[in-house]
């Protein structure tokens, strides 16, 4: 592992229980993240990406899902933390900001006691400096009135709001590292604009690292400082965001790019990708993205390609685009 590497993941693979077998999500991931820096985890919905960051934070139930591999946070390992190991790691030094911050906050508590509660599990405050503390926090996130906006209930904020009250929830524990699940998925573009710019902010104040899940590479241009591109559980593209968002090697990745209205000067209409993200339990038996693929031949049919060297970056692909530049 590299000085600078704080977290770092070999061969995650994670099945879920089935009627009559165990179902594939994430097949053999791997990747790593540097102190300070972004990583995007780029694709569509059903690649993987939620339940890799669940993985992360040891959140996925043990009753119905499998996970192997190597977990391993500053050296430490943590694919064998038992319970209570978790709740060391889990929110004090890797958090998450949530999906959907209406589901992910309590509707029967008010902000001030759901912040107070994580000032209090991980960083020891209670009553007044806790709830002085959660006051900080809203206000260092954008809320206007930070005092009287202790006592309302998630219902009565706007989904800006709520998603601001999750950021600062995630952080006000100082983490080492934040996983950021498509967090502007669900507001206007303003919204997403301003909370881009507060993550990107908090992240230089407190010195953080940050893996970002999304599907639209126009945003994760912004954020990230690495890329890895998910399909049907694996990596199919890797490297930094430069070397791949101006020269995308995988068709899969094309297509997404292709489908972001002006990411590139471009003519004619956008492109778009054919089929679905195939469901877990009926991959392809060769390439997953054969199916959906236009320089899809028999061989990639029969063969599943790993990550290999391809330009500057790593590619899973047996026929890569190579030196045509980003999407046209």
């Amino acid at each position: 592992m590299a000085d600078d590497t704080l977290l770092e993941v070999q061969g995650l693979t994670i099945s879920f229980r089935g009627a009559d077998r165990w179902l594939p999500a994430v097949d053999g991931l791997s990747l790593s993240l540097a102190k300070g820096k972004t990583l995007g985890l780029v694709g569509e919905s059903g690649c993987g990406k939620s339940v890799t960051a669940l993985s992360l934070l040891g959140l996925l139930p043990r009753n119905s899902a499998s996970v192997t591999g190597s977990i391993r946070l500053a050296g430490q390992e943590l694919s064998n933390l038992d319970d209570e190991g978790w709740r060391a790691v889990r929110g004090r030094r890797v958090s998450m900001v949530f999906q959907d911050p209406m589901t992910a906050l309590n509707p029967l508590m008010s902000i001030g006691a759901q912040l107070s509660e994580v000032l209090r599990l991980h960083l020891g405050l209670s009553g007044k400096a806790a709830r002085d503390e959660a006051a900080q926090w809203l206000s260092r996130v954008g809320i206007p009135d930070p005092v009287s906006r202790l006592a309302n209930h998630p219902h009565e904020m706007s989904g800006g709001m709520r998603q601001r009250v999750l950021i600062a929830m995630a952080l006000c524990s100082r983490p080492e590292i934040l996983l950021a699940d498509e967090p502007t998925t669900a507001l206007d573009v303003t919204i997403q604009a301003q909370i881009l710019e507060l993550l990107a902010d908090l992240q230089a104040e407190l010195g953080m690292a940050m893996v970002f899940i999304t599907h639209d590479l126009g945003v994760v241009e912004r954020v990230a400082d690495d890329l890895c591109v998910m399909y049907a559980g694996k990596v199919v593209e890797a490297g930094t965001s430069g070397q791949i968002l101006s020269n995308p090697l995988h068709p899969y990745t094309r297509g997404l790019l292709g489908a972001v209205p002006g990411f590139r000067p471009r003519t004619g209409r956008l492109a778009s990708i054919p089929g679905r993200v195939p469901p877990a339990g009926q991959w392809p038996e060769g390439c997953r993205f054969a199916p959906r693929c236009g320089r899809a031949d028999t061989a990639c049919q029969a063969t599943l390609p790993g990550l290999a060297p391809s330009g500057d970056h790593l590619c899973a692909c047996l026929h890569p685009h190579g030196g045509e530049g980003a999407v046209a």
